[in-house]
């Protein structure tokens, strides 16, 4: 019997461990993100944190759309956003790793190989 209570405490620290550790996304965060031709477009992400998983939005030109599998592991995010283009369903994946007030992002279209490096600060 003490061992199972030893074991409980043992786990229940390392999860209360792990959870002081995740980084602090939650709140909104803008960037200016790149486009093909160079130029940039400014998109904001509203996040929120719950244990280890991500929900919440981005908002572009656009529009606000959702994100979707989203996922906390200590200082790094990921998660997905689906848009439309002339009928034709096409997926963002988007991987960040949290600094401070500062997530460092990498976004790639599913299937292509080219990636977009850009850092979103969180707003005040």
């Amino acid at each position: 019997m003490k061992i199972s209570r030893f074991v409980v405490a043992v786990v229940f620290l390392a999860i209360a461990a792990v959870s002081v550790w995740a980084a602090d996304v939650t709140g909104k965060w803008t960037a200016q993100v790149p486009r093909r031709g160079g130029e940039t477009r400014e998109m904001t992400f509203n996040l929120k944190a719950d244990g280890d998983q991500l929900t919440g939005s981005v908002s572009g030109p656009r529009g606000e759309n959702p994100i979707s599998e989203g996922k906390v592991s200590g200082d790094e995010i990921s998660f997905t956003q689906a848009l439309e283009f002339n009928g034709n369903q096409v997926k963002f994946l988007y991987k960040g790793k949290v600094s401070g007030d500062e997530i460092k992002f990498t976004r790639q279209r599913e299937g292509a190989e080219r990636t977009q490096e850009f850092t979103a600060k969180k707003a005040s």
